[in-house]
């Protein structure tokens, strides 16, 4: 027999107040789920932001050192031919300068052609281009490209008018770009930078445009995404798995926690069932056996009175076995639609006699009340016992008042039984609802903590005011059938 049935501690069965069982909360499968959603979704947006990361900058610095080879070549091949009072834009403009000598332009001549040289063979090229400011075409490394005049191009206009570098990437070739010519397709991104070249006064006189196809570039971002993704990954396995054991520990100790804790509640339990039932017995025991000792000796009426004395106790005691019995019993029944009136009148009949004999005026109220969810016969126990505590209140006698009061906003139906016995203290009315707890002579404690129980079983409640000297007033609270949205 489980005395934690008692208690209301069943965690396997647990059921909610409508009667269905409900299911635990699984904190081991839920951090689970949760924490691999979670850290997935961390380590993904780690690795996408990283590789994007390692990508610009890669890029980034690429196009700085191409513009830093082309600006430097320019600078030593002026230097090289003695033309350090030019610039290298003006050299490479195909206009005629009738000032200069024949060494100097011989110089200047064999600068642009050694210039643009290197330029046709920067490693990785697709293509070289090379703009005069007029957006015009003056060389390239695609001869069908020289003469052409570029007229929308943003890139091209910015690097004009900055003066600065600027880089773009391509996946493929742009439709709108009719300058990318290239003397071989691309096998995966590419790269455009515009380089500038200036004069003494940063004014731009000439504008280098490279498309180059990084191949060792692109061999590095790959190894750099295998290494980032693969450390994102094993970084990830190891939070979760280092997470999971954690909180897997931690799960095993609440459950160890909360098994001792049932256990601790059931020999509480037992320790107050034992404690009120050998407290009951003992008084009829004793007098069980001075009943029995006296019709050992007497005869006649005596001793015929000691026998009914024995059996009286004998039946006070089955009372409070079955008693027990009952409120150890597991609840049974599902929730069912019931009329409350008709309930608390079939109750009232069959205490009818017992009303009449102890001068009790009963009022009852005969309106129409809203179904409600509970159990026919369950409810009956409850009727039973709460009338049957307010009988015994008033033993000289008194008035006994029923009232249901719906509140069909709220989706309730409060039923008030009211006394004017004597009433209780106030620290008998906070231990009404505790286990075994009683005030009346020869009782287990055990009426309420059922009433409490059954109606909780169905989604109820059940309360309780009292003062002393002025009665009791138990309120039993029902959800209404049909429960408004």
């Amino acid at each position: 027999m489980d005395v934690a049935a008692i208690l209301g501690n069943h965690a396997a069965d647990a059921e909610d107040r409508t009667g269905r069982p409900t299911a635990q909360f699984n904190l081991l499968r839920w951090f689970s789920l949760v924490s691999l959603v979670i850290i997935g979704t961390v380590a993904f947006g780690v690795g996408t932001v990283s590789t994007r990361f390692l990508v610009s900058e890669s890029l980034e610095r690429d196009a700085m050192l191409s513009a830093q080879f082309i600006q430097t070549l320019a600078v030593g091949e002026m230097r090289h031919h003695n033309l350090e009072g030019m610039e290298m834009g003006d050299v490479l403009l195909p206009h005629h300068y009738g000032m200069l000598s024949p060494d100097a332009a011989g110089n200047r001549e064999q600068a642009r052609s050694e210039f643009l040289d290197h330029l046709s063979h920067v490693p990785d090229s697709l293509l070289a281009t090379l703009y005069a400011p007029d957006r015009t075409v003056i060389w390239s490394t695609n001869p069908e490209l020289v003469g052409l005049q570029v007229d929308s191009d943003d890139a091209l206009d910015e690097a004009f008018e900055s003066g600065g570098r600027v880089s773009a990437r391509y996946s493929e070739v742009a439709d709108g770009k009719v300058e990318q010519k290239f003397q071989r397709p691309p096998k995966m991104f590419f790269i455009e930078n515009y380089i500038p070249l200036t004069n003494g006064n940063g004014r731009v006189t000439a504008m280098v445009e490279i498309y180059k196809e990084p191949v060792d570039l692109i061999d590095r971002v790959n190894r750099g995404y295998r290494m980032i993704w693969l450390a994102t990954a094993i970084g990830g396995v190891l939070m979760y798995f280092g997470l999971y054991w954690i909180v897997r520990r931690a799960s095993l100790l609440l459950a160890a926690q909360q098994a001792q804790l049932v256990a601790n509640s059931t020999y509480v339990g037992l320790g107050e069932m034992s404690s009120a039932v050998a407290h009951s017995l003992r008084n009829p025991l004793a007098s069980i056996r001075s009943s029995a000792e006296l019709a050992m000796e007497m005869e006649g009426p005596q001793a015929r009175k000691c026998i009914d004395d024995i059996v009286t106790q004998v039946d006070r005691m089955s009372a409070w076995v079955r008693d027990l019995l009952l409120c150890l019993r597991p609840l049974q029944g599902d929730s069912e639609q019931v009329e409350p009136m008709d309930a608390v009148r079939t109750t009232l009949a069959n205490f009818d006699q017992q009303l009449s004999r102890s001068k009790i005026e009963v009022e009852c109220s005969d309106a129409a009340t809203p179904l409600v969810i509970s159990h026919q016969l369950l409810l009956g126990q409850v009727l039973n016992s709460v009338i049957a505590n307010a009988i015994e209140a008033m033993p000289e006698g008194g008035r006994m008042s029923i009232t249901a009061t719906p509140d069909t906003a709220g989706g309730w139906l409060h039923l008030n039984i009211r006394d004017t016995g004597k009433g209780m203290s106030r620290q008998q009315e906070m231990m009404a609802f505790k286990s075994f707890y009683t005030t009346k002579q020869g009782g287990l404690g055990i009426g309420l903590i059922m009433v409490k129980q059954i109606m909780e079983r169905f989604g109820g409640k059940a309360s309780l005011t009292s003062r002393e000297h002025e009665g009791t007033c138990v309120c039993l609270s029902f959800r209404l059938a049909d429960r408004p949205a």
